[in-house]
């Protein structure tokens, strides 16, 4: 745990033409990184905006501060949603992050993953995608691009990494 004392700089309106300033120390603050290793793992930078926001939230949450939390149980469940998708995240009685299972559906593809499927599979169209990340704390994070590709009549299911590298 770090502990942070912060002394701010505040500037009243028409202090700037006076050229003073009002100092104020602000109380200590506690910063806890408890799930870093999870944002870490399971976090990109290409990654949609519902991703990314549904991520951090289960990185903050904090289970201890639950109305269901009892220090009798070992792990505690919790699913976060939005319409684009779902994260099933198992958290341990110190409110550690365990594991995930995340899916999301029709979200914006990184465009290293676009780039590859227009490259290799030319005159196809994306008419499906989805979005799988299984995390577990041991091992880390493994997320998985599934689309459906469509060229008139023909369809064809193709599975890549974050980074476009087909698999499969």
């Amino acid at each position: 745990m770090k502990k942070i004392r912060s002394l701010a700089m505040a500037a009243v309106l028409g202090t700037f033409a006076t050229g003073t300033m009002a100092q104020e120390v602000l109380p200590e603050v506690t910063v806890m990184a408890r799930n870093y290793k999870y944002l870490r793992s399971a976090d990109t930078k290409n990654a949609p905006t519902p991703v990314n926001l549904l991520e951090r939230k289960a990185a903050a949450y904090d289970v201890t501060s639950s109305e269901y939390y009892d220090d009798d149980y070992d792990t505690y469940t919790v699913k976060f949603f939005l319409p684009e998708g779902y994260i099933l995240a198992v958290y341990d009685q110190d409110g550690k992050l365990l594991r995930t299972a995340e899916r999301f559906k029709n979200i914006s593809l990184p465009p290293a993953v676009r780039t590859a499927v227009a490259t290799r599979y030319p005159n196809w169209d994306i008419s499906r995608d989805l979005y799988v990340v299984n995390y577990k704390d041991e091992v880390g994070a493994n997320m998985v691009y599934k689309m459906l590709l469509e060229n008139g009549k023909k369809r064809l299911k193709v599975k890549a990494t974050e980074k476009g590298e087909f698999m499969d």
